[in-house]
């Protein structure tokens, strides 16, 4: 948020020189026009006062009392030879001089000087000029004195638009920087957090937005945590006793030929009941890693898999083979996620894939690769593969690669498409150094 108060004042302080310039610049010319203007005329009334108390007689020897000049001035009257005959000027006349003689006033400048001549007639003869001048010096003096204060006033109007824009970066960026603090609070975890009203309309509306979005989502997990509460209370009830009394049923049963059913309805239970396990761990992990104890070794879970799903693949007369890679077998891994995993993977390779099935472990110091090959090919955007509702058949429901991906990313792991031709899904487990020790010892 600093970043925007600086941004603000930037902002302000660039229109406020702009205004500035705009308006200082050309006030600055007009007042310089102005003060030569002014000293112009100051110095053509004083040459026609002085023309008016002009005699005739002048040029017999009469006196002539010039009037006194403003200050700074000089004033002075000449003859038509360029003499100066009374008052201060300079010696003999000057330009301005003789051209006044031709009968009009003249206002122009003269070796440094202002100068105003004004001739003197007499019926229809100039019989002498009078000559009012002051040094360009002083007005420009007076010029840069009166810039000087409009410079000052210039800087007092920047100065006060800076600390106007100052004050307003803070009003807009402190209501900002208490939703961005709410935000924060949000994603720490804190769905209790709510952004409070300001003076500004429009920062309002997205808090009250942002407010109004926070109680739906807040209402959205209660209903989800709900319904996977009740869940697990309404399906382990039920899944506990169907297990026991299979268990029950299974030890009293003498009959051989129930026997086999009874068990794979047993393990099929237990089964579910794994999954169930899972997936309520997974959504109360709200997507993020969570510890899993490394409960079973890999032999394991890999003769596990295969028992599990050999039959189907048999039935489909494909072939489903595990490939002894370099991993330790003894290994502990997580075996609940990893299960479900892996089911995930040869389901979709059952209904989606082709020809022979091949699961391959491989060791990569800290992690397992767990590669589920098959002689298909992926069609379609790879990019959505693994987005929740997107399938690339009719048959499929978009979930479970969608759901392995989730309980790999819970592990902190990884599942990825390897390979479009053939169909190879890779999943990367982090396995401690520990671990892996113990089971390279065993």
């Amino acid at each position: 948020m600093k970043d925007m108060r600086q941004r603000v004042v930037k902002v302000a302080l660039t229109a406020a020189l702009v205004a500035v310039v705009l308006l200082a610049v050309p006030l600055a010319w007009a007042i310089r026009s102005a003060l030569y203007t002014d000293q112009r005329d100051t110095l053509e009334r004083a040459a026609l006062a002085g023309a008016v108390r002009v005699s005739p007689d002048y040029r017999t020897g009469d006196s002539v009392e010039l009037p006194t000049p403003p200050a700074g001035a000089r004033l002075g009257l000449y003859d038509p030879q360029l003499r100066l005959r009374a008052g201060d000027g300079s010696q003999p006349g000057d330009a301005p001089v003789r051209e006044a003689l031709k009968g009009e006033a003249v206002r122009r400048p003269s070796g440094g000087d202002l100068v105003v001549a004004v001739p003197v007639s007499q019926g229809e003869q100039v019989i002498g000029v009078v000559r009012a001048s002051s040094s360009v010096s002083t007005v420009r003096e007076r010029v840069l004195v009166v810039w000087g204060v409009l410079l000052g006033v210039a800087a007092f109007a920047v100065a006060v638009a800076v600390g106007v824009a100052r004050r307003q970066a803070r009003a807009l960026a402190a209501p900002l920087e208490d939703l961005s603090r709410h935000c924060r609070a949000v994603t720490a975890g804190d769905l209790t957090a709510r952004a409070v009203p300001s003076s500004i309309a429009e920062i309002d509306q997205v808090a009250r937005t942002h407010n109004e979005m926070l109680h739906s989502l807040s209402e959205l997990l209660r209903h989800e945590k709900d319904f996977a509460s009740n869940a697990s209370h309404q399906l382990r009830t039920p899944l506990t006793g169907l297990q026991l009394t299979l268990e029950t049923g299974l030890a009293q049963r003498e009959d051989a030929r129930l026997r086999p059913a009874v068990e794979e309805a047993l393990t099929t239970t237990r089964r579910l009941h794994d999954t169930l396990e899972e997936v309520l761990r997974l959504s109360g992990s709200r997507g993020l890693p969570r510890p899993h104890p490394a409960d079973r070794p890999l032999e394991d879970l890999l003769t596990a898999s295969e028992q599990r799903w050999h039959g189907a693949f048999a039935d489909a007369g494909r072939r489903l083979q595990y490939v002894g890679g370099d991993a330790p077998r003894d290994v502990a891994v997580p075996g609940g996620p990893l299960t479900e995993i892996l089911d995930v993977l040869l389901d979709n390779a059952l209904a989606h894939g082709r020809g022979a099935v091949r699961v391959r472990v491989r060791d990569l110091d800290d992690a397992l690769a767990f590669d589920v090959t098959d002689e298909g090919e992926v069609c379609g955007d790879t990019a959505r593969l693994f987005d929740r509702g997107h399938t690339g058949s009719a048959a499929g429901t978009g979930i479970g690669l969608a759901l392995a991906r989730d309980l790999a990313l819970s592990l902190s792991g990884r599942l990825s498409l390897a390979s479009r031709n053939p169909t190879t899904f890779t999943l990367l487990v982090p396995v401690s150094q520990e671990e892996a020790e113990a089971g390279t010892d065993e």
